[in-house]
């Protein structure tokens, strides 16, 4: 009997993604400008933040404005200065650029491994990326994950 208990136990603790977690607590106060944290469920990465004074019964407020780490939408929020506040676990990984069909890219990682799960990014920047992938250039992309979500962010120059 008690070995059930303790497989059932066992599965609690491996619920959730393997690894690290997406998000992390950090007290408000502590957050700081360019840094991340998650605003209305978005990565975010903070370009303002200003703390009103303390009312008669609470505490200080934390005024929070951050841009979507991929979207680039802006998003506020307000939090006591005492509260938590979830901060996304950022990444951000150089991959070779190996190809380009229907849309999704194909790259190369440091150790050869190849994927081709990520979409050319709207706007400029995936403009710039078809027009370097079709003039045959080598180059090398950021891709940026938080939240298992991933997406190119920038575009890097090859260092022979």
């Amino acid at each position: 009997m008690g070995n059930t208990q303790s497989i059932m136990a066992d599965d609690d603790f491996t619920s959730g993604d393997s690894g690290a977690s997406a998000t992390y607590p950090v007290q408000c106060s502590s957050l700081r400008k360019n840094g991340f944290v998650m605003l209305k469920g978005h990565p975010c990465k903070i370009v303002d933040m200003t703390t009103s004074k303390t009312g008669k019964h609470g505490h200080a407020k934390v005024h929070l404005t951050g841009l979507d780490i991929f979207t680039q939408k802006k998003y506020e929020d307000i939090c006591p200065s005492t509260h938590n506040m979830d901060v996304p676990n950022v990444t951000r990984k150089d991959y070779q650029v190996v190809d380009l069909a229907e849309g999704y890219l194909t790259l190369m990682d440091d150790g050869g491994e190849t994927r081709e799960d990520l979409k050319v990014p709207e706007g400029d920047l995936g403009k710039d990326i078809e027009k370097r992938v079709a003039s045959g250039e080598n180059f090398m992309v950021s891709v940026m994950k938080a939240i298992d979500d991933e997406h190119v962010v920038g575009i890097k120059n090859m260092t022979s």
